[in-house]
Formats: C-alpha cells, structure tokens, sequence
C-alpha cells in the first residue's frame, strides 16, 4: 500500500514476385526513379527527434552521483519496463541524513516528512508502526514527535508519540481531521481546484450552463452580469468557475470519451439564485460565451491520505495536462486514463516513464536491397524511460488526477504512468 506500454516498430517491404519481363522492366525502372528522388530529397524528416539532456551528463564525476532509489536500480536493471520481482517487492531504504528523532512541525506534510526518511517515499506504510493506544493513529498533528528504531531483523521503524499539540481535549478542536498534517499542500492543488482544465460526461450534462449575457453583450468579462440556466438550488454568493468545453479527451486504448478539454473564462459569483438565475463575472482570463459550463469550486478536499503504492499492477497514459499545457514539470497537475475500476485510489502514487520516441533507422536504411533516402528508412521505437513520480489524489471511474512530485524531464501527454 504505497505511494505508489508499447508500440512495435513496423518497417514491412513487400516485394512481389514479377509475371513478366516487361513487368519486371517497368518495376526496376520506377524503382530506379523513386531512388533517384529519394537522393534529391537530402535524406531529412520533416521533424528530427530533440536532444535532450539526462542527469548523468551533468555528473562531474560517478562518485558524486545521487545514490538510486530501489525502484531506479530495479528500472536500470530492467530496460525493459516490466515490472519484475524486485521491483515489485521493493524494501525500504532509510535515507542517511534521516533524523533518529523529529517534531512534526505546522505547515509539513506526510509526503515530506516520508521524503526525509526514506528514498522511496511511498514505502512509508512498510515502516509505520501503528499504537492501537493511540487516537486515530493514522494521523499525525504538529507536535507529535516520530522516533526511528530498528526492530530484531533489522527492518526500520516509526514510531509515534503524540506530542502537546494532540492531546488536546476534542471539544477544543474545531475539528481534528482538519488540524492532522495532509499529505501534499492544499496550496498545490488550489489552482487547480479552482480552475478544472477537465470537464467529465456527468459535468457537461447536469452543471449550470450561461444562458444569455445581461444588456445584449455578445462576449463577457469581469464586471459583465449574465444568465445561466441550474441555479435554482445555490445560494446568493455562491461561487463558480466558468468554463468554455473544448475537445474531447479520449482514452487511447479503445477511443472513449473519458471527458472534455476545460478552458477557465472567470469566476461567477450567484447574485439572483433560480432557472435561471442571474450571476456577475469576475477574475475574467478570457471571454465568456454562452453556452459554457459553471462548475462549482471545491474549497474543501480531504488530502489526508497515507502515499502508497498500488496493490495491483497498473498501467496507463498521461491524456492531460493543467493549463491546455504541451509539457508541463514538478508540482503540475495531471490527469490518467485508469481510475477506481482499475484500482486506483487517492494516496496511490505512480511511476511516470517518459515515452520513447519513434525514430528512423538512417544508418541502416535499404528498400530491397538498396539505399534509400531517410523519409523511408525504417522506423524504430525507442524504449520508455523513467522519469518522475505522481502522488494520486482524485479518483473517477476512469479517470484520475495526480500531483508530479517529482520529475527530471518536462512531462507530456502519452507519458506512461505505472506502478512503481
């Protein structure tokens, strides 16, 4: 419980059997012809393949290389990307700057703190040591104090004692669940939160909809007041996210519709609740039409999760990205093509692999024989390679959104996400 591909080159030449001399004669020559052509054509793709630096070319020297996690040395081991026996049954390794003794601390978060101990921060469950004694033990609180011990075997440990902070009576806490460190900050998903760049089936068909601009304007912005149809059951104040649905996102294994390209407009805030109802438009990023969707801003998302990997084996693609972004980096937001029916769930963490690229065989170009120019040499897919980590914290049915918590190349859509 932590936090927790492949296309095949195809380069066929057909090369059918003659019926005839003068089939024979014309084939050679149109061959001949398209050859010629090839040659004058300067042997170029319309897009080559960029350059991209990796981490090892930075290194001054081997020794001053970061030492691998489990799960690199197992990927380094394993080219091939599939999951083996060591990968999968990965041990926790402490890290050896970890503290034998630290005081949780208002603001940490247990994605931190399971960084500071350990080099695969979701094997955290392997080492924490539940007190039944303790009230809600899965929970940690500023000024709770973490010890790390070793047990008969050798394997390391956790152990909590509950510091001033959490012993507070209930009846003072506002509430408790609130007061518990997340796992990831609230801050790093608020945007997002805020601002869905993802629009589901179930959003397009029941969320409030722009049914008109006030005063016969055509387009809207901040300051602008507009109609919208789903309002009768909110609240004066209440506040929305406008957004204009563009494309759909399909899932690339069967071609499903799993949800819609989301574009934020504004902010809506409700002055008039009803059908319709009447709304004015603030934080304006781009214009409103109608038509686009109000979907309410979720102020309030449990993010008290334990970072862990999957149970079962999962595999997957990047089919979006915040902000309608090409490439995005750490700390973005993604989303996946697996969900709960795969067996996700919020807490999960995942390996993200960037996808090979497929590429042409130049030096080894030849058509029945002979030299040919690059735009027909065969094509060749490279191999997925490792490159960061995504911590799971909204789950659909098949579809899940994840914070990159770490990644040393951008990050693209059909990147391949699996179980580390």
């Amino acid at each position: 419980m932590l936090l927790n591909q492949s296309l095949s080159s195809d380069a066929l030449t057909r090369n059918p059997a003659p019926r005839s001399f003068g089939s024979v004669f014309t084939v050679t020559v149109a061959a001949s012809l398209l050859l010629g052509g090839c040659s004058m054509l300067g042997g170029r793709d319309d897009a080559p393949a960029p350059v991209r630096s990796t981490a090892s070319e930075s290194a001054s020297a081997e020794d001053t290389a970061p030492t691998p996690t489990a799960t690199e040395a197992a990927v380094a081991a394993n080219p091939s990307g599939a999951a083996t026996e060591s990968e999968t049954s990965a041990k926790p390794v402490i890290n050896r700057s970890a503290p034998m003794s630290y005081t949780v601390k208002r603001g940490d978060t247990l994605w931190d703190i399971a960084s500071m101990y350990l080099r695969d921060p979701w094997l955290w469950p392997e080492i924490w040591q539940v007190n039944p004694q303790v009230e809600n033990p899965h929970l940690i609180y500023p000024g709770d104090i973490l010890s790390l011990a070793y047990g008969a075997d050798g394997s390391p440990q956790i152990h909590l004692t509950r510091g001033d902070g959490a012993r507070l009576n209930p009846l003072l806490r506002s509430d408790p669940l609130n007061d518990a460190i997340a796992t990831i900050p609230y801050s790093a998903i608020s945007a997002f939160l805020e601002r869905p760049s993802v629009v589901s089936k179930e959003q397009l068909k029941t969320a409030p909809r722009v049914l008109s601009l006030r005063n016969d304007h055509m387009v809207g912005g901040s300051d602008n007041e507009i109609y919208a149809r789903g309002l009768q059951d909110t609240q004066p104040s209440s506040r929305f996210s406008v957004v204009h649905v563009g494309d759909p996102i399909r899932d690339p294994d069967d071609g499903d519709i799993l949800g819609y390209a989301g574009t934020f407009a504004s902010t809506a805030i409700v002055q008039k609740p009803g059908d319709p109802g009447r709304a004015l438009l603030t934080e304006s990023a781009r214009e409103t039409i109608e038509g686009d969707l109000l979907l309410g801003i979720e102020n309030e998302v449990p993010l008290n999760f334990v970072p862990r990997a999957p149970d079962m084996a999962i595999s997957g693609q990047i089919v979006s990205v915040s902000d309608g972004a090409s490439i995005v980096g750490q700390y973005a937001i993604v989303a996946i093509n697996r969900g709960s029916r795969h067996g996700l769930a919020p807490g999960h963490v995942l390996a993200i692999d960037e996808a090979g690229e497929t590429v042409r065989d130049r030096a080894g170009r030849t058509f029945a024989g002979m030299k040919v120019g690059s735009a027909f040499a065969p094509k060749v897919k490279l191999p997925n390679e490792r490159n960061g980590t995504m911590l799971v914290f909204r789950v659909y049915d098949r579809l899940s959104y994840g914070l990159i918590v770490s990644a040393q190349n951008p990050v693209r859509i059909a990147d391949v996400v699996r179980t580390p």
